[in-house]
């Protein structure tokens, strides 16, 4: 397989930065004005998209995250954050509630972001978009019509 050009490697090496085409074309040096197609095309070449796969691969063992340390460190994180903790006061006191049952809390927050991240993952939770209106044929088929003539 054919070597990569300098802007090429340089353009791998900044796309493993952030995982941004557009943003590493620009960094890399190639047109601000076009680095989206530009980025778009480098990524669709085999021997690019080959580069970028090993520079990722490359960096998790250098770095030892892998999918699995973030699998991993997410459930960690989601499974702390239901634990359940006692509210107290500025003396350490546990406070009670008005039924005098003591009170307990527990971060949803941090809970819930990680298990949406841990759900992503998976693929449990899809974006859906609704289309609600009516089609207008007419408009429709002139459209096809100009952009069919070059209009």
């Amino acid at each position: 397989m054919e070597k990569l050009n300098p802007k090429q490697s340089r353009f791998v090496l900044e796309y493993v930065v952030d995982l941004n085409a557009t943003q590493a074309a620009i960094r890399a040096g190639y047109a601000a004005g076009s680095a989206d197609v530009t980025g778009s095309r480098l990524l669709e070449d085999a021997r690019i998209s080959q580069a970028v796969k090993e520079a990722v691969e490359a960096r998790a063992k250098r770095t030892l995250v892998t999918a699995d340390y973030v699998v991993t460190r997410l459930k960690d994180v989601a499974e702390k954050c239901m634990q359940l903790r006692p509210v107290v006061n500025g003396k350490g006191e546990q406070l009670a509630g008005p039924d005098g049952q003591p009170c307990w809390t527990f971060d949803s927050r941090g809970a819930n972001r990680a298990l949406e991240l841990l759900g992503k993952h998976l693929g449990i939770f899809t974006e859906r978009v609704e289309v609600a209106g009516c089609l207008n044929m007419e408009l429709l088929e002139e459209a096809r019509r100009r952009v069919s003539n070059g209009r």
